[in-house]
C-alpha cells in the first residue's frame, strides 16, 4: 500500500488554515521542506544511522536521504481538494552504486510516492519560480528555520522566495510545525495499522526475553561441547545474565522481523537501578549473592560455573521498535532470581502498578482530559501505599473518612485526601502517565502538551501541582489518538530524599520495598469510539508473568 501523503497534507493544510491570520487564509499555501542527510561521525567518512525527519516523512512518505518537497494549496481551488505534491530526490551517481544502496529512479519512485511529480534536487529552483509565477501572492511555509532540530533548507532556495521580484510572496516558519502536530495527532487507518505491527513485533521481543529468562531457570539451555571455549557460544546456547544480554536478544528479536530502528535508546534496568528512569547504559550485571548451605531455588539459574545465586530482582525493560517511521513504546517488568518469582514485595508493587493501568484503562474514552486520569493514579497508589503500611493511615485498623467512637489511634492528618494534597506520592510516581505515540515516541509535543491547559480553571480538581510536572499530555482524548499508558512505582534514594522524613511515611515499612526498586507497565492504546484498543500484545497479568519467567509456561 502506497503511503497516504496527499491525505496527510490535506490534513495539514486544514489545520494550517486555522493558525493563519484572516488576511493570509486565501492566499495560495506552499510548504518548502529539506528532509534528513545521511549523519556521518564528526569529521570522518562514516556513515550513521539514517532515518528520516518525521514531518517530511508524513507529507511524502518519502526515506531517501537529501530529499526536497514542495507542495502547492489554495483554499476554494482544485489545489484544496488534490495540493500538488513535488518530490525531489537525488540522482544516482557512480560512487553511490560503489559505496551503498542507490536512491531509486525517478520512475521507480513515481510507483511508490503519492506525489504529483518527482524530479532532481537540481530541479527546486526552477520549480520554486514556476510556483512564484502561478501564484505570485503564494505564502511559503518553513519548519523553523536556524534551529538545529530540523534539516536546513539551502538559503537559495528561500532567497528565490523573498527576491525583489517577488514583492508579493513570503515565507514564514511560524505555522507549520504547529499545524503539521495538530494533523499528526489524530492518526488514519494507514497509520494505526504499522503503529500496530511495531507493537506486535515489539511485544514478541519482550516475550522472548521473558522465555529465555525461563529456560535458564528450567535448566533448559543446553550448551554442547566447547560452547564459550572452544567456539562462540550460539543463539540458543546464550544466557542473560546482563542487561547488556537482555538488550541484545530484545534487539535482535525486533531485527529479525524486518524492523530497522528501535524507536528510542531501549531501557533494561535490573535491581534498584530500575528506579532510574531513563537507564539507558543497560551495562550492568544482574545482582549476584553466594550459595548459602541449605539454597536450592536457583541451582539451575544461570549454574554454568560458580558458587554463587541470583539474587530476587526485578528486570525492567522499557524498549520498542519502530515500523516504517512509526513507533512502539512498551515496558514489562519481569522477576528474575527467586526462581522466576516476584518476592513478595516485589509483587505487591508489581499489583499496585497493575491496579493502576487497569482503573486508568477503564476511564478511557473520547472526551475524558488526561489530567483527571493522571489524578485517578495517584490516588490509586496513595491507597495502595496505606493497604501496605508505607503510607500512614487514619486508623491502624481501617480507612474511613469518620473516625470510629472511641478509636483513640485515630489521625486525620493522615487522610487519604490530605496525603494526595502533599504532593509526597510525587516522590514514588514522578512521571506522567502517558504520551501521545505516532513516529515519534513522544510525539508532537506542541499539540500534546499545548501552552495553555484550557481545563485548568473551570471546576475539574486536578491535585497537587506536582504530579503534572512531567506530563507530556494534557488533552482531552479523542478518537484516533495513540496514547500509551505507564503508571510506575519507583524507590529513587534521591527522590525520596526529601519526603523521607513526612509525617505521612512510614519509614520501617518504606524500608523494607526499597530494594524493589521499581516497576513501570505500559502498554500502547488506540482511542476508539467508547473506550480504547490496546494495540500492545504481550501480557502483564501477574501470574503469566511469573509462569512464563519461572519456565512454567
Amino acid at each position: 500500500m502506497v503511503y497516504p501523503a496527499s491525505t496527510h497534507a490535506l490534513a495539514t493544510f486544514r489545520e494550517l488554515l486555522k493558525l493563519l491570520p484572516i488576511a493570509e487564509k486565501a492566499k495560495p499555501q506552499i510548504l518548502l521542506l529539506s528532509g534528513e542527510v545521511t549523519p556521518f561521525r564528526n569529521d570522518t567518512d562514516r556513515e550513521q544511522v539514517f532515518r528520516q525527519e518525521s514531518n517530511f516523512f508524513y507529507l511524502s512518505g518519502c526515506t531517501v536521504p537529501s530529499s526536497y518537497l514542495l507542495i502547492a494549496f489554495q483554499d476554494g481551488t482544485g489545489l484544496s481538494q488534490k495540493p500538488s505534491i513535488e518530490l525531489f530526490i537525488p540522482k544516482a551517481e557512480l560512487a553511490d552504486m560503489m559505496w551503498s544502496v542507490p536512491p531509486p529512479s525517478l520512475e521507480a519512485a513515481s510507483q511508490t510516492h503519492d506525489v504529483t511529480k518527482i524530479d532532481h534536487p537540481a530541479a527546486v529552483p526552477d520549480a520554486i519560480k514556476t510556483l512564484l509565477k502561478a501564484f505570485p501572492d503564494a505564502l511559503f511555509h518553513t519548519l523553523p528555520r536556524g534551529s538545529p532540530l530540523f534539516p536546513v533548507i539551502p538559503s537559495e532556495f528561500t532567497e528565490l522566495v523573498m527576491s525583489p521580484d517577488n514583492e508579493d510572496a513570503a515565507v514564514s516558519d511560524l505555522f507549520l510545525l504547529p499545524a503539521l502536530h495538530q494533523a499528526r495527532l489524530i492518526k488514519d487507518e494507514h497509520e494505526i495499522s504499522l503503529i500496530r505491527k511495531a507493537n506486535e513485533i515489539s511485544s514478541r521481543a519482550h516475550e522472548v526475553v521473558m522465555r529465555v529468562l525461563g529456560k535458564a531457570v528450567k535448566g533448559a539451555i543446553e550448551r554442547g561441547p566447547g560452547a564459550g571455549v572452544d567456539r562462540p557460544l550460539l543463539p540458543g546456547e546464550w544466557l542473560i545474565e546482563k542487561e547488556a544480554e537482555a538488550e541484545a536478544i530484545f534487539v535482535a528479536s525486533c531485527r529479525r522481523e524486518g524492523a530497522v530502528h528501535q524507536a528510542y535508546l531501549p531501557i533494561v534496568a535490573a535491581t534498584t537501578r530500575a528506579s532510574t528512569l531513563h537507564y539507558c547504559c543497560n551495562d550492568r550485571e544482574f545482582a549476584w549473592g553466594p550459595v548459602q548451605p541449605h539454597d536450592h531455588q536457583n541451582l539451575n539459574e544461570f549454574a554454568h560455573g560458580g558458587a554463587r545465586q541470583l539474587n530476587p530482582q526485578v528486570l525492567l525493560i522499557d524498549a520498542g521498535c519502530e515500523w516504517n517511521c512509526y513507533a512502539s513504546d512498551i515496558t514489562r517488568t519481569m522477576p528474575v532470581g527467586n526462581g522466576g518469582k516476584f518476592t513478595s514485595e516485589a509483587r505487591a508493587i508489581y499489583e499496585l502498578v497493575l491496579e493502576m493501568q487497569k482503573v486508568a484503562m477503564d476511564m478511557i474514552k473520547p472526551g475524558i482530559h488526561w489530567d483527571a486520569i493522571q489524578l485517578m493514579c495517584h490516588r490509586i497508589l496513595v491507597k495502595g501505599f496505606q493497604r501496605l503500611g508505607i503510607f500512614k493511615s487514619p486508623s491502624a485498623s481501617a480507612i474511613s473518612s469518620t473516625a470510629p467512637a472511641g478509636d483513640e489511634t485515630w489521625d486525620p492528618d493522615h487522610d487519604e485526601e490530605k496525603i494526595l494534597a502533599s504532593g509526597i506520592s510525587s516522590a514514588f510516581f514522578p512521571h506522567g502517565l502517558g504520551h501521545s505515540l505516532g513516529m515519534d515516541v513522544h510525539d508532537v509535543p506542541s499539540a500534546s502538551k499545548p501552552a495553555v491547559n484550557l481545563m485548568l480553571g473551570k471546576g475539574m480538581s486536578i491535585g497537587h501541582e506536582s504530579f503534572y510536572t512531567y506530563l507530556r499530555l494534557r488533552l482531552p482524548l479523542r478518537k484516533n489518538m495513540v496514547v500509551t499508558v505507564e503508571p510506575g512505582c519507583y524507590f529513587s534514594p534521591h527522590l525520596i530524599a526529601p519526603v523521607r522524613d513526612s509525617k505521612h511515611i512510614n519509614k520501617e515499612v518504606l524500608e523494607r520495598y526499597e530494594s524493589v526498586g521499581g516497576v513501570r507497565i505500559e502498554d500502547v492504546v488506540l482511542i476508539t469510539e467508547d473506550g480504547y484498543d490496546n494495540l500492545t500484545t504481550v501480557r502483564s497479568d501477574t501470574k503469566w508473568v511469573e509462569g512464563v519467567c519461572s519456565g512454567a509456561l
